[in-house]
């Protein structure tokens, strides 16, 4: 059987990019479909090291928090002026919808490129041959994990997340998840809106997820003590996310 869904990292630095580490964003690729999951600051530059930008086929942002979208006023700009695109899907949560708005100023004669669709946890969006599904995490603002199936297989991001949620709000059958594990475990119970690499771990593995991919680690914190940690608690492979990776679901 040939590939049918894959992940590659544009960036994964938790909260604020590192020297080399754009914030968070991910292009989704499947026989049918490229769909570019959240635009943090820094990652228009990685996504065209993986695709042109006219092949783009939609947007979906997780939720309003700037490290995770706020990448899409530089794109808007680039599908008026570079790059002509018009009717391209954007899917955000309505604050993430409203902060665009405001900071959108469009030049007399010009049209909005990006066609923008509120989503919430009881939503559901296909694209091409991709179909998304989502859930509200634990995070101090409306944020939205994600599933996407595509070709038999499934893949699952977090997005932020404290330890109050975990992948069984998703589904079954999760072949790949990417979990927040912003900081260590010497942080945990301390209120802190994002997972450690252990409670990422206990997330996945209640959900009977195949493969763990750690993710938006804060500038700093050290993806061998990462491993380390989560891989005490999840019994199936851990790898720790950086740009370039590119994950076969």
């Amino acid at each position: 059987m040939g590939v049918t869904l894959t992940v590659t990292v544009l960036g994964c630095s938790g909260s604020y990019a590192a020297p080399d580490n754009p914030c968070t964003g991910y292009l989704v690729r499947s026989p049918g479909a490229s769909v570019l999951l959240d635009c943090g600051p820094g990652t228009l530059g990685p996504l065209q090291e993986s695709i042109d930008l006219a092949d783009l086929s939609a947007i979906i942002t997780t939720h309003c928090h700037p490290d995770h979208w706020l990448e899409l006023p530089v794109i808007r700009n680039v599908f008026i002026w570079f790059v002509p695109r018009s009717n391209v899907p954007v899917y955000g949560t309505a604050e993430t919808r409203a902060m665009d708005r405001a900071i959108t100023v469009l030049r007399s004669g010009k049209s909005d490129p990006l066609a923008w669709t509120v989503i919430d946890a009881t939503s559901e969006v296909t694209v091409g041959d991709q179909r998304w599904s989502f859930a509200t995490t634990d995070h101090p603002v409306e944020t939205m994990a994600v599933r996407v199936d595509s070709g038999g297989r499934s893949f699952a991001f977090s997005s932020d997340s404290g330890p109050g949620w975990d992948f069984r709000s998703l589904g079954e059958g999760i072949h790949v998840a990417m979990c927040d594990a912003s900081h260590g475990c010497e942080h945990e119970g301390q209120g802190i809106p994002h997972m450690s690499a252990r409670e990422a771990a206990r997330a996945a593995s209640v959900a009977g997820v195949e493969r763990l991919v750690l993710t938006h680690l804060a500038p700093g914190c050290d993806p061998d003590a990462q491993f380390a940690e989560a891989s005490e608690v999840f019994d199936g492979p851990v790898d720790v996310a950086r740009p370039g990776l590119v994950m076969t679901v």
